[in-house]
């Protein structure tokens, strides 16, 4: 099935910009970028909104205005404002079980502790959308979790989440076509794939 709304999760804040949580934001920003398109505020949806075109496909940009956890509100008022169903959309986050500088397509499947995903899983009560990985790495103990998600990755560590973004982007217009699974061997094979 074709894609029609692609979501990038992250924290809202001058604070929060950097940092390895918002890698879903880095990714919506430089997709938007590359499409020449400027998100608007649409505040009865909770999220900043475009309109861009893809590949001859209308399609719908959002980032939640809402903080992280809860993005379940943004994109349950999204989808429902503008009749989508969820397998027609795709959620970009940060993923710790993927080394930094890595990127996935999925579809379903846990939240995995990321608390954007459990969010939106409760409000849609499943999984049951694309996702799109994209690895800050794990800093090795679950204690040191939260102020490795919430801080700022080094020079050589964000050059490499920003290369796994542009990957992404690159092969963006098979899974918006509808040929997720060729969009995901071209990724996930991709050289520098496997950092």
């Amino acid at each position: 099935m074709a894609l029609s709304l692609i979501v990038g999760l992250g924290n809202p804040g001058s604070e929060y910009a950097n940092t390895r949580h918002n890698a879903g934001y880095w990714f919506i920003d430089r997709l938007a970028e590359q499409l020449g398109e400027r998100f608007l505020s649409e505040s009865k949806l909770h999220a900043q909104v475009a309109r861009p075109r893809m590949g001859g496909e209308n399609l719908l940009l959002v980032k939640p205005t809402a903080f992280m956890n809860r993005s379940g509100q943004c994109l349950g008022a999204v989808l429902r404002y503008y009749k989508i169903d969820p397998s027609e959309c795709l959620v970009a986050h940060d993923e710790l079980d993927l080394p930094t500088g890595s990127a996935r397509f999925k579809f379903g499947g846990g939240h995995g502790g990321q608390n954007g995903l459990r969010d939106i899983k409760a409000h849609l009560g499943h999984g049951d959308f694309h996702r799109l990985r994209i690895g800050i790495g794990h800093p090795g103990h679950k204690d040191r979790v939260t102020p490795w998600v919430l801080g700022r990755p080094n020079s050589a560590d964000e050059q490499a989440i920003v290369e796994a973004i542009d990957r992404a982007v690159q092969y963006l217009p098979l899974a918006i076509d509808g040929q997720m699974n060729e969009a995901m061997k071209r990724l996930h094979t991709a050289p520098d794939a496997n950092k």
